[in-house]
């Protein structure tokens, strides 16, 4: 059961400190995680965005681990707050920060946006022709996991609790803060 969208639309932008800001909250509930808030910010007049989401339940810091072995599983849900750590060893870390969204997507989606980052340093790096060879050699892999031809290991680890990998195949531990 979902609670209908909360809209507020002209407030003040934190950035461009026009009135082209739109608010939205829901609440909604996601299947094998439960009640969540989903909020998120967006400016038309300066494209600032800004999306988290949260547990309606308070929840332990958390740790998920999958083994991404077949095409199948890029459909896996994937529920990740603006506080997680998304790491895929040998690749590359996503990190949180000032500017890190929350979002709900799939193993897929994930993996999508690290090939972006990827293609930013590839396309952007131009003193270092290894760091450009680096990246372009990770996209390749990325990519042959997505088709399904290569494993690999995704981690998010949250120390809020608000994040999960929805699957049997999915490792949960607590997460021990340093």
């Amino acid at each position: 059961m979902s609670k209908p969208e909360e809209v507020l639309a002209g407030e003040i932008c934190p950035f461009c400190h026009e009135k082209k800001l739109t608010l939205m909250d829901m609440k909604k509930e996601i299947p094998y995680f439960g009640m969540c808030y989903i909020f998120s910010m967006d400016c038309a007049g300066c494209g600032y965005h800004k999306a988290d989401i949260e547990s309606e339940k308070e929840q332990e810091p958390c740790r998920y681990t999958i083994d991404i072995d077949s095409e199948k599983d890029m459909s896996i849900r994937v529920v990740k707050s603006s506080n997680a750590t998304i790491k895929l060893p040998h690749i590359g870390n996503i990190e949180p920060g000032p500017a890190s969204n929350g979002y709900v997507t799939n193993v897929e989606g994930i993996l999508n946006r690290m090939i972006k980052q990827l293609e930013f340093i590839q396309n952007n790096e131009e003193e270092d022709d290894d760091a450009r060879k680096k990246a372009k050699n990770m996209v390749k892999k990325l990519r042959r996991v997505i088709w399904g031809q290569e494993k690999q290991k995704l981690i998010i680890e949250d120390p809020t609790g608000n994040s999960a990998i929805i699957s049997p195949k999915a490792v949960k531990e607590k997460l021990k803060i340093k």
